[in-house]
């Protein structure tokens, strides 16, 4: 039997007792961040302006009658493509650097999963994906930013079914593991070679035709947001397991 790959996204920075040289690179990465983060706002606001004038320019372009007028439409189409493309890559990267603060409270992780999993099931019908969720009874609250816990669950749910074009089961559980709250995201997919399973968490490294390469980074950013972190297994031609760790909340003193 195949074994499975391992890779784990790094640790992310102590939030106890951090040593200066973490603390002072984890405060230059969030000045990066918000310096990109800024400059993709600045580009997104011209790129806006000028994806609606190609909207324009194409309407003009609609009843075209002469071969000139047809082959400027096909361009037309074409640049609107391209700033379609643009714009989902800058959303993207937005998603990307502006993860700097979460604002976790206690929360029923079972409660989560089960509402984004009920957002996600029309889509799953479509591509023939089946979801199946098994919810430990027992499970203790975590500190969640919810809103932003569903992107990076979100993006792990599209992650498999990107792995499953022809349809398959995509498998949420959650479990206790000592003081930690484990998310298992599995997918009956076609798996990830070696060579790749080692770079799915660096920022704009995809495989996918058309993939910016931030969904995963985005991923492992919120979850280290929240103290946690991530990792993967996978066994090429069988499927994945995605489990996102989580420091459970601490118990209320009586």
């Amino acid at each position: 039997m195949a074994q499975p790959l391992v890779a784990t996204a790094p640790e992310p920075a102590p939030t106890t007792a951090e040593p200066d040289v973490a603390r002072r690179l984890r405060e230059q990465n969030a000045h990066i961040a918000q310096i990109a983060g800024g400059l993709a706002h600045e580009i997104r606001n011209p790129l806006s302006t000028l994806s609606l004038n190609l909207d324009l320019l194409a309407e003009d372009f609609q009843d075209a009658e002469t071969p000139r007028e047809r082959r400027a439409g096909a361009r037309i189409e074409r640049l609107k493509h391209e700033a379609r493309r643009l714009q989902d890559i800058l959303e993207n990267f937005l998603r990307f650097a502006r993860l700097q603060d979460v604002r976790p409270v206690e929360t029923d992780l079972n409660s989560v999963v089960e509402d984004l999993c009920d957002f996600y099931e029309p889509q799953a019908s479509l591509r023939g994906v089946v979801v199946r969720t098994h919810f430990a009874d027992d499970l203790p609250r975590v500190p969640l930013d919810a809103d932003a816990f569903k992107q990076a669950v979100l993006n792990l749910m599209l992650n498999a079914e990107h792995a499953m074009p022809e349809g398959g089961e995509l498998i949420l559980t959650t479990r206790c593991d000592g003081p930690t709250v484990v998310l298992d995201v599995v997918d009956t997919g076609c798996g990830i070679p070696e060579d790749v399973c080692s770079r799915i968490f660096d920022p704009f490294y995809s495989t996918r035709k058309g993939g910016t390469g931030l969904g995963l980074p985005t991923t492992r950013n919120i979850v280290e947001a929240h103290g946690g972190s991530i990792e993967v297994q996978s066994v090429p031609g069988r499927g994945s397991r995605f489990s996102v760790r989580l420091p459970a909340a601490r118990p209320t003193a009586s």
